[in-house]
């Protein structure tokens, strides 16, 4: 069955995604992912407008997009490469697509078509930004179907790619020509990571099936390391945790306990890149939400541990980008600074020489305080993984103290499938 079509007369959802649960509130920017723009929705006097960020130049600067009439709170909004900013508008119960480009004094907008829901119970929303920065994609979600649309970058408006039975949500591009698309999938009752080759018709292969009476999603894929940061209550039956595994190793996919935070969501939003041969030392940018307010995370599987960061003031929660050097940047924006990226310079890897590089840039010293995080979770401090980890050691790059005895057996990624996938 059909989920959506071309139909300027057929009705359509709010745009808004039905979730697994209660988790954190949607990021606040959007990064192309060579991190050269952002976009987001800014607020002025009670209305809502597009903002672009330019980040790729010598000092951050934002560029209003309005049009002529404020834009409703939820729509979406998505920087390309080229710097325009793609919009995902509900009009007249149809999702609409345009590109805005500043013009002069005003706002261009180039239509790009529009997208009708023939179940009203559908919801659409845009997927991350490809890695290419050519395209833009979307996600349809009915109650049986859920279909991949190509909304923008393509030559005759948009186009629905591909079709697969059950309920998919998430999204992950494993490869940089934004061929194969990771979705997490619920069938029979489970929920399940699962690829879609783009240019193979929709071909769905598995990807994550870590047990068979367990709940596997991915959340983030490293194009160059192959570190793959998923979530699954395998290990812990109800209970989701984050574990990490390498894309095509036989290698089980471990939980550390230092990924577990009392009291508070810990969702990953960004992998550094450039760590070719070194997954492992890979280090991995976590936002972290409890009862007085988020900070930053920061861990290494290598390293067992998670080190704890207050924020920048103003940080538009969840949205940052690592440079192959290990400096993430954080984008912020205040009254005084309206436009601006903290660079995060976390502690150097177990093992690091010396004077190893980093650069200068915005780390507390102090805990987060109030607003920030709990007292007892302090910036820099860690929190020792010693009880979830496999009996088998880790790969290569490792602590030099041995993790204890562990009780969760190990979960191996599915050889098979992972195994075929060209990423690189």
């Amino acid at each position: 069955m059909t989920v959506c079509a071309i139909e300027p007369s057929v009705g359509c959802g709010d745009g808004d995604e039905e979730g697994d649960g209660d988790g954190p509130a949607p990021a606040g920017c959007t990064l192309t992912a060579d991190g050269a723009y952002g976009a987001r929705l800014a607020s002025a006097g009670g209305s809502w407008f597009p903002e672009r960020w330019t980040l790729d130049g010598p000092e951050p600067y934002a560029v209003p997009l309005p049009r002529n009439q404020p834009e409703e709170p939820g729509t979406e909004v998505q920087p390309m490469g080229d710097g325009r900013v793609l919009i995902h508008r509900v009009v007249a119960g149809r999702h609409a697509f345009s590109l805005l480009y500043p013009t002069g004094p005003g706002t261009g907008e180039l239509p790009l078509g529009a997208v009708g829901c023939a179940d009203r119970s559908a919801r659409l929303r845009l997927l991350p930004p490809a890695p290419d920065g050519e395209r833009a994609y979307a996600l349809a979600v009915g109650p049986r179907t859920t279909s991949v649309w190509l909304v923008a970058g393509g030559a005759f408006g948009p186009e629905r790619l591909a079709e697969l039975p059950g309920r998919c949500s998430g999204g992950v591009w494993l490869d940089r020509s934004a061929r194969l698309l990771a979705l997490d999938r619920e069938s029979g009752g489970r929920t399940k990571s699962v690829v879609v080759d783009l240019e193979c018709g929709g071909e769905v292969s598995p990807l994550l099936q870590i047990a068979a009476d367990s709940d596997d999603r991915l959340l983030l894929a490293d194009h160059d390391s192959g570190l793959l940061i998923v979530r699954s209550d395998a290990p812990s039956p109800g209970q989701h945790r984050l574990g990490w595994g390498i894309l095509g190793s036989t290698l089980p996919v471990r939980f550390p306990e230092c990924l577990r935070v009392p009291d508070c969501t810990v969702t990953p939003f960004a992998v550094q890149p450039g760590q070719v041969l070194t997954p492992e030392s890979c280090a991995v940018a976590l936002r972290v939400d409890g009862p007085t307010g988020s900070w930053v995370g920061v861990w290494r599987p290598a390293e067992r541990r998670m080190h704890h960061l207050a924020a920048p003031e103003g940080w538009l929660t969840g949205t940052g980008l690592w440079t192959p050097e290990g400096v993430l940047r954080l984008p912020y924006a205040t009254e005084a600074v309206p436009c601006g990226v903290a660079r995060v310079s976390p502690p150097p890897a177990v093992g690091a020489e010396p004077g190893a590089a980093t650069q200068p840039g915005f780390t507390s010293a102090s805990p987060p305080g109030p607003g920030r995080g709990p007292e007892p979770v302090a910036p820099v401090a860690s929190h020792s993984d010693r009880s979830s980890e496999p009996e088998e050691p880790a790969p290569p790059a490792r602590p030099t103290e041995p993790p204890a005895p562990s009780a969760p057996r190990p979960v191996p990624l599915q050889e098979a499938p992972l195994g075929r996938l060209v990423t690189n």
